[in-house]
């Protein structure tokens, strides 16, 4: 009898009047779930950092950059707050909501069985960690820093490409939610 399959019943067998239902199949690949949950995380931080440094070490303190006509250009703003400079007192609130995001993400991706949601929460979490260390280590301090930002849309807020991966990875959750897929892998129809 295969190692997925139970009987219910008295008997032991259909032919004496068993019933033979098979159990669900043990899941496989979390673990590869998992690796890609956290290299999409660590691409995401990479870009992010090499770009904060680049942009410190070549931008900051000059004239921005002009890119696609007038449109966009690269700007480098030190900001404290959130997006559209919104907070900039609340430093420290922001700093303990990218590490109350890390740890669910971390204690979420026990669960995870789903690719679509391993990229997601890597987004999520590279997007976290960059904006984060930007928090920790830039002046004026320690959990109250400032982060980079150098991407300028015109009529925009500026951002970097941390706050880009976390509104990627935010969509793609509010997509897969719409779906009805949960990062266990189940499918559910509301």
């Amino acid at each position: 009898m295969a190692e997925a399959e139970r009987i219910i019943g008295t008997p032991d067998t259909p032919e004496d009047g068993g019933e033979r239902v098979s159990a669900p199949a043990p899941r496989t690949g979390r673990g590869r779930r998992i690796a890609v949950l956290f290299a999409v995380a660590a691409f995401a931080y990479a870009l992010d950092l090499g770009s904060k440094l680049l942009v410190v070490a070549k931008l900051e303190h000059h004239a921005p950059i002009q890119l696609a006509g007038d449109l966009l250009e690269l700007h480098a703003i030190r900001n404290p707050g959130a997006a559209f400079g919104f907070g900039a007192a609340f430093t420290i609130i922001f700093t303990v909501i990218a590490v109350a995001v890390i740890v669910v993400i971390v204690r979420l991706s026990r669960k995870l069985y789903s690719f679509p949601w391993a990229v997601a929460l890597g987004l999520l979490l590279g997007g976290a960690l960059g904006n984060l260390t930007d928090r920790i280590f830039r002046a004026p301090g320690v959990f109250q820093g400032e982060v980079v930002d150098f991407i300028a849309p015109r009529g925009f807020a500026v951002f970097n490409l941390a706050d880009s991966a976390i509104v990627c990875g935010g969509i793609l959750i509010v997509l897969l939610s719409f779906r009805g897929l949960d990062p266990d892998g189940t499918v559910h129809k509301d």
